[in-house]
């Protein structure tokens, strides 16, 4: 519901603005996403199921200014990390190499976008897994880095065992965060083709 709103206002405001201004107000909306979604999620107590690594593979694919790309999901998710620190009981600022490690998964994910030629949905989809799998290889290296499981081969596989039953709820909320962007950008694309055609009639 939250994200049907939010995506209808970002929607009717760029109809009748220009290329820049889209850019701005779309890297905008999407670090509010990855911050309310990561917010809401922790409210709604379900494990992971916050399309980060889509929101980070989506700004990869269509922001066309590169830094802009990259700080987006990071932004998106430092605000989190720093709303759950000051105002909850959640740590919000954890073990530091993990920690960095998610924020390194996040940019791989956006590098992974910026690799995406005109996105088709069964490429989009492709792209989608990949992110979150990225996501979950990364950010569980980086929960072992930190030596919760201790420092051998041994560790290293029950870290990657035990976040498992975690991976279905990321690839989830990756999945249907993902084909919500990607598809409700098409539709935007769509309108605003209209509106020009129209224009040149």
């Amino acid at each position: 519901m939250t994200f049907n709103l939010l995506f209808a206002i970002f929607a009717i405001t760029t109809i009748s603005m220009k290329r820049n201004n889209i850019s701005i107000l779309l890297a905008v909306f999407l670090v509010l996403l990855a911050a309310g979604s990561r917010v809401i999620n922790a409210q709604l107590h379900a494990p992971n199921f916050v399309p980060i690594a889509a929101i980070s593979l989506f700004s990869g694919a269509i922001i066309k200014d590169k830094r802009l790309a990259f700080l987006v999901p990071l932004l998106g998710q430092f605000l989190a990390d720093a709303y759950f620190q000051m105002f909850t009981h959640i740590q919000g600022f954890y073990d530091l190499p993990g920690q960095l490690f998610n924020y390194g998964a996040l940019i791989g994910a956006t590098a992974l976008g910026m690799g995406m030629k005109q996105p088709k949905v069964l490429t989009t989809l492709a792209f989608l897994f990949g992110a979150s799998t990225l996501f979950f290889l990364v950010s569980n290296f980086g929960y072992f880095v930190g030596g919760w499981n201790g420092y051998s081969v041994a560790g290293l596989i029950k870290t990657y065992v035990d976040g498992v039953p975690f991976f279905k709820y990321t690839l989830t909320g990756d999945m249907v965060g993902g084909v919500l962007l990607f598809g409700g950008y098409f539709m935007v694309q769509q309108a605003l083709m209209k509106k020009a055609q129209k224009v040149n009639v």
